[in-house]
């Protein structure tokens, strides 16, 4: 089992079941599959809080690429059983101080992946960035 993390728009951030419909990838986020650990961030930029929810894949599907276009971003449409809510605010906010990228913090890999560039996606995680966001539903 593998660890990913999305950052996109959550409707209803307390829902039970996520399906998230071609979304982006990058830093390894297009080898999502079927029983991977995901953790969930309502995009700010959607009006979301951040770190919302973890769960596991239940069902995970690549977009084929666009015929004629030549530079394309792998997407992948996933669903979410959720496992546990967030017991405290992991966010822009919280990561925005660490930007020395190669600190090999944690918070350091989360804030890269995702506020470097504020695009909505799945990215792959290190062990060590798992193990930092299973705190937060301690």
């Amino acid at each position: 089992m593998s660890a990913f993390a999305i950052k996109t728009e959550v409707s209803d951030p307390a829902a039970k079941r996520l399906v998230f419909t071609a979304q982006k990838t990058m830093y390894g986020g297009k080898g999502i599959a079927v029983g991977d650990l995901v953790f969930v961030f309502a995009s700010e930029n959607e009006g979301g809080a951040g770190l919302v929810s973890r769960g596991v894949v239940t069902a995970s599907e690549a977009i084929a690429k666009k015929p004629g276009v030549e530079r394309q971003t792998p997407r992948v449409s996933i669903a979410v059983r959720v496992t546990g809510l967030v017991r405290r605010r992991l966010g822009r906010a919280e990561l925005k101080p660490f930007s020395a990228w190669k600190d090999g913090r944690p918070e350091t890999e989360l804030n890269f992946k995702f506020y470097r560039q504020a695009t909505n996606k799945i990215v792959g995680l290190s062990e060590e960035a798992a193990a930092f966001l299973e705190g937060y539903f301690r």
